[in-house]
């Protein structure tokens, strides 16, 4: 492994229990909550901070800003029918601005999108297990 990259990791390792405390704080200011799989994850504090550091990242891009991300999160949580990740980022994504109605529509896009996926898979296995042969019996 790379020196700067072992240098890193043993720095995290090192700063781990204090990261995912920061973590945890940051959580309750973004989110209202701090997420239940935390408590388990706090049990290997250095995966706890290497992996909730990326999350965070990745949700919270500099491209876009809080309120479309929670949107964004509202219709991931729906579509993988993850309540409990739906209730936080419902509650995060109206603390970041978003009205009633937006989080609402984008619940429904994300049915759409979810229902969409579950039928494509499906007529493939059908097409797959009994082809269309043009006879409308």
């Amino acid at each position: 492994m790379d020196t700067t990259v072992e240098a890193v990791l043993a720095d995290i390792r090192e700063h781990a229990p204090g990261i995912a405390e920061d973590i945890e704080d940051m959580c309750r200011e973004v989110l209202g909550v701090v997420p239940h799989i935390f408590s388990t994850m706090r049990e290997r504090p250095d995966m706890c901070a290497l992996s909730a550091l990326a999350d965070f990242s990745m949700c919270r891009p500099p491209s876009m800003d809080a309120k479309t991300a929670e949107l964004i999160a509202v219709a991931s949580a729906a579509s993988l029918r993850a309540e409990n990740c739906l209730r936080v980022h419902i509650r995060a994504a109206v603390k970041a601005g978003a009205s009633r109605d937006e989080v609402r529509d984008t619940i429904f896009i994300a049915s759409v999108m979810g229902k969409s996926g579950i039928m494509a898979a499906s007529v493939r296995v059908l097409e797959e297990a009994i082809p269309e042969t043009g006879d409308k019996k």
